[in-house]
């Protein structure tokens, strides 16, 4: 599959990109767990159906140490027993974050309480901005096709 547009060879990409890369490393920067973070990248990015970003947040969890059994139940995780509450928590926010266009209600109160439990506002903060961002870096790959399988752990970082 070849990619509909290269993001690195357009300009206004090269103009728009940095700003997306910069909110990337901010929120990498954040005190949300790292773990957390790769964990709710993996499942927006399963939701939405976004192969590149599965193949990169994946690779770059598993060089972090998350381990295969964790990575491969994230799509899974209500019935999985691998995940802490924190972690639970923070997937079901994520879900209901990206799956607005279903429920009509968009997040709810119920989730948003559990979320808050265990973060405080400023990682909660971040895990918002991360499921939006998420959310619209995996609409820019998927609108144009963007490739998957050769990303290497690191490479945007």
């Amino acid at each position: 599959m070849d990619a509909r547009l290269n993001y690195l060879a357009d300009p206004t990409a090269g103009r728009t990109v940095k700003h997306f890369m910069s909110i990337g490393k901010a929120l990498k920067d954040s005190p949300l767990p790292a773990a957390t973070q790769e964990l709710v990248a993996l499942r927006v990015s399963q939701i939405n159906g976004c192969a590149v970003c599965i193949d990169m947040h994946t690779k770059d969890a598993a060089a972090a140490g998350e381990t295969s059994l964790r990575l491969n139940l994230v799509a899974a995780w209500r019935e999985a027993t691998v995940f802490t509450g924190a972690e639970r928590a923070a997937l079901e926010l994520a879900e209901e974050g990206t799956r607005v266009a279903d429920a009509a209600g968009g997040v709810s109160d119920e989730v948003w309480a559990s979320a808050a439990e265990h973060y405080d506002e400023e990682q909660l903060t971040a895990l918002v901005i991360l499921v939006s961002f998420m959310n619209t870096v995996n609409r820019l790959n998927i609108i144009t096709r963007q490739p998957a399988g050769d990303y290497r752990p690191g490479q945007l970082h």
